[in-house]
């Protein structure tokens, strides 16, 4: 599919632009990306395969930028994510996309925007904002989550914490990477080496590096967030082995002078005092220390 720049991306068909050769956007799949992009005047000599796209780059050539998009789902940060090639020439942008992904956001970008594609420039403008327009919600989401679980542990609530902040925290870690990968891409538009952009449209490519280095820096705060989160719990937990240990040193404490008592008089010795009928004796003495290690402990807050 082929739109003319500066017509509110209609659509035309591919032999009126053979004839009219205005500056377009190509928007192809990898079966006929050859085609296209010596439609557009753009030679690429590497493999064109969009499932062996890792990461967002952009790689400036001769005649051309060649870069390549590997976008999260949002609803799914860790699982399979849009893969884009795009090419960018004096004139023409050409799209790389085996999913329907691009032709979603070209679709909401003609209902959303009143200037859609006057310039190239415009365009990727329009384009890579759009997908990233819904992360700054998503990132609201994931502190929400962050605070719902802070209050979780400061009530004691603590079953399954590592189980649900372990995720978190990876999908975060890869945003940030994906972020900081954007804010390179959008610095290498703006610094315009071949001189395909006018220097006067180049401002868009700085806000969308100002985007992402802030996208970058709200994560970054999320997993400060999220390692304070988990120190408190680790507090917690602390805390509450710390109490465990202290019951058992309790215990211990008391029992130990009863063992000592039975141990003593299990000895028969003898000239054993109160050997002969001293069962409520040894009674006696052991509820003796009890109640005087209890005292003890109360005195000193351990109980």
């Amino acid at each position: 599919m082929i739109w003319k720049l500066g017509e509110r991306l209609e659509q035309i068909e591919t032999e009126t632009w053979k004839e009219t050769r205005p500056p377009a956007v190509f928007l192809t799949d990898s079966k006929n990306a050859r085609r296209d992009l010596e439609l557009a005047g753009i030679q690429y000599e590497n493999e064109i395969q969009t499932n062996k796209i890792g990461f967002c780059k952009l790689e400036t050539q001769q005649e051309c930028l060649a870069g390549t998009l590997c976008i999260p789902r949002l609803l799914d940060v860790l699982g399979s994510r849009y893969r884009i090639y795009f090419f960018v020439n004096q004139d023409h942008v050409v799209l790389v996309d085996d999913e329907d992904f691009s032709m979603r956001l070209i679709r909401r970008i003609k209902r959303k925007k009143t200037h859609q594609g006057e310039t190239k420039e415009r365009f990727i403008y329009n384009f890579i904002a759009e997908f990233m327009s819904r992360d700054q919600e998503i990132l609201m989401q994931y502190e929400k989550i962050l605070m719902r679980m802070e209050e979780d542990v400061m009530q004691g609530k603590i079953e399954n914490f590592q189980r649900e902040l372990m995720p978190i925290r990876r999908k975060l870690l890869t945003l940030r990477g994906y972020y900081d990968e954007m804010m390179d891409m959008g610095t290498e538009l703006e610094e315009n080496e071949n001189g395909f952009f006018a220097k006067k449209q180049l401002k868009y490519f700085g806000t969308l590096s100002n985007r992402a280095d802030r996208l970058m820096g709200r994560t970054a705060h999320l997993l400060e967030y999220a390692q304070q989160v988990r120190d408190l719990y680790q507090a917690q937990v602390d805390a509450k082995q710390n109490s465990n240990m202290q019951f058992l040193t309790v215990l211990s404490t008391i029992f130990f002078p009863l063992t000592l008592i039975t141990g003593w008089y299990g000895m028969n010795f003898e000239n054993m005092p109160e050997l002969k009928n001293g069962y409520p004796g040894v009674i006696a003495l052991s509820l003796i220390v009890i109640v005087v290690c209890i005292l003890i402990f109360k005195k000193k807050k351990i109980l």
